[in-house]
């Protein structure tokens, strides 16, 4: 039986094919370039127990080549994997050696690969996000220049509806005008967009029963919804409610020696959009939902606001596996009981 790890690079990879015994068998530098890869991989392909690769920010086009060539592929959860730190020497060549050596030792910590068109919807709803922070970005840019001009701030609604007359109207100076111009300029550009991705995203999500489930839930709305249907996937892949939590890191991380805290763990390790989608809806659920406003307000009493309205976000993601695993709309009685 042989293994192969490839630590994978912006522009190349090194992969490396390894025995029983961990000896490598066959080990080279190549471009990122599918067909190459797949030639120096081919001569082991019936014999390999399967392909590790890094969970690096470009792995889609060589997990999904590896797969339509026939191999079995291995996505590797690289924040979970931790070298020895004692190691006097480490590099690409030992990295890829490693992941192949986990493969082989049965340990290695894995990460679901999604659908090619799951995940096109998925980073479509994550491009959403980025043109809303940046929308964002340049909206209270505008709140703050009227802020320095008038001592006053305009909210972000009167600043979505800025135009050239209304700009005019406020008299500003030639060159603070422009600067506001400018802005109002990209925000109009990125509200468009966004409306258009939205768009997109609900002709997408809308038909699946999921998404209606999941908006049953206090402070979850069509576009949180949308967030936390497509970041899932499929919820078998979560053996537990537990489990489902902790990939929306909406538990604790730490590490304890009789029965003291000595540390924290990986907070990084789970998704963290998930968690953003249930802090914010903790957030709206607090506004209006009563039930859930007197578990936020009987927790913060016990700890702190900041607690009190992870525990909520905790809450609502246990509701929201029970839901998609059920199949049921919210139950307030059993998530607050």
């Amino acid at each position: 039986m042989k293994y192969s790890g490839i630590d994978l690079h912006s522009n190349n990879s090194v992969v490396t094919v390894t025995d029983e015994a961990d000896q490598v068998v066959a080990e080279k530098r190549l471009p990122n370039d599918l067909p190459k890869i797949l030639a120096f991989l081919s001569p082991w392909q019936m014999e390999l127990a399967g392909v590790v690769v890094e969970s690096t920010f470009n792995w889609y086009w060589l997990v999904d080549g590896l797969q339509d060539a026939g191999f079995k592929v291995h996505l590797a959860n690289t924040t979970a994997i931790k070298k020895y730190d004692g190691l006097k020497h480490s590099g690409d060549e030992t990295d890829a050696r490693y992941l192949a050596q986990l493969l082989r030792l049965g340990i290695l910590p894995t990460g679901t690969v999604l659908p090619p068109q799951h995940r096109a919807v998925r980073d479509l709803a994550r491009k959403r996000m980025q043109l809303v922070r940046s929308r964002s970005s340049h909206i209270l840019a505008v709140e703050n220049i009227t802020a320095r001009q008038f001592g006053t701030r305009i909210t972000s609604n009167q600043v979505k509806r800025l135009d050239g007359d209304t700009i005019d109207e406020m008299h500003l100076p030639d060159e603070v005008a422009l600067a506001v111009r400018a802005n109002v300029a990209v925000i109009t550009t990125l509200s468009s967009q966004i409306e258009l991705v939205e768009k997109r995203l609900h002709e997408k999500v809308a038909p699946n029963p999921d998404y209606a489930l999941l908006t049953t839930v206090p402070g979850i709305g069509q576009t949180l919804a949308t967030v936390i249907l497509l970041e899932v996937g499929s919820i078998e892949r979560f053996p537990s409610v537990g489990n489902f939590a902790s990939y929306a890191r909406c538990v604790d991380s730490q590490r304890m020696s009789n029965g003291k805290k000595k540390g924290e763990g990986n907070t990084k390790n789970g998704n963290s959009y998930m968690s953003w989608a249930f802090i914010e809806a903790a957030t709206f659920a607090m506004r209006y939902c009563a039930d859930a406003k007197r578990f936020y307000e009987r927790k913060k009493t016990r700890t702190n606001a900041v607690l009190a309205r992870k525990a909520l976000a905790h809450k609502l993601a246990r509701a929201c596996f029970h839901i998609l695993k059920e199949r049921k709309p919210f139950d307030v009685t059993r998530c607050f009981a």
